[in-house]
């Protein structure tokens, strides 16, 4: 079947929501990514990682909606080519996308991110969407799919970080026109981020923690081979996931009146 949303004709997605299809929404930004990597990464990624999931998972089935592609990225501003937009707004449009979804007949979401910056707005989001809609709202960032796979594949850093090892490979491996191989030199940099003491947050530009590059990580050390390797694991993981019926249980509706005289307690 067809997995992309924007490809398919009003009648297609009207027979899909009545099938109980599945939409995923990935969610990105639009924010510079060294010297190497075009400022489109987070959402392409995650778009590319929807996809390669649905097609596993075509029993369910899933259809991916074109990515949100911008996020809360304000910690990119001082490299450029940076688009960005606040909480309000990035739940707004979301908001919009559920109530949307419901009127075209779907009764469910998952949402992918592949933007650090969003992990924490995405996720108080999704808690207020599912109390509003009254629907299963599931977000994931896709680093924390597949953890212990991507550190494996990996040879310079533990895990996913900033137009680094981990995301040069993915573009290799998704297109290798995207990456500037030229400038891969250029882009790698001993920075040495702030360290807050465990227990407490606060916020750093990207001017804090990765001065000279804007990069956080090694890129050199990309090859096409990780790439895949990384794209087939979070794939694996999402499609577990969209097949997983303790995500898709509706939510408890806590917030009716008098929720708390019919449960919760003797």
């Amino acid at each position: 079947m067809e997995h992309r949303w924007e490809r398919l004709t009003g009648p297609e997605l009207k027979a899909l929501a009545k099938r109980g299809a599945l939409p995923v929404l990935p969610v990105g930004s639009l924010e510079q990514h060294g010297p190497h990597l075009p400022v489109w990464t987070d959402s392409a990624i995650a778009h590319a990682m929807c996809l390669a999931a649905a097609k596993l998972a075509e029993d369910v089935p899933a259809v991916v909606l074109p990515p949100l592609w911008t996020g809360l990225s304000e910690h990119h501003l001082p490299f450029g080519g940076t688009i960005t937009v606040d909480h309000a707004t990035f739940h707004a449009l979301l908001r919009c996308v559920v109530r949307s979804l419901l009127a075209c007949g779907f009764d469910r979401l998952l949402v992918v991110n592949g933007h650090g910056g969003n992990i924490e707005p995405l996720a108080v989001s999704a808690r207020e969407l599912a109390h509003e809609f009254a629907i299963p709202v599931v977000a994931t960032s896709w680093p924390s799919v597949a953890p212990q796979a991507i550190g494996a594949t990996l040879t310079t850093q533990a895990g996913v970080m900033h137009a680094c090892e981990a995301e040069t490979s993915l573009w290799l491996a998704l297109d290798a026109a995207q990456v500037r191989a030229d400038k891969l030199e250029e882009a790698f940099g001993a920075n040495a981020p702030p360290a807050a003491p465990p227990g407490f947050g606060r916020f750093y530009s990207f001017e804090e923690r990765a001065g000279r590059t804007g990069v956080r990580g090694d890129p050199r050390a990309a090859t096409v081979e990780k790439g895949q390797a990384i794209l087939a694991a979070v794939a694996e993981g999402l499609a577990r996931a969209m097949r997983d019926p303790v995500l898709w249980t509706k939510p408890d509706d806590v917030w009716t009146p008098g929720r708390a005289l019919r449960g919760g307690g003797v």
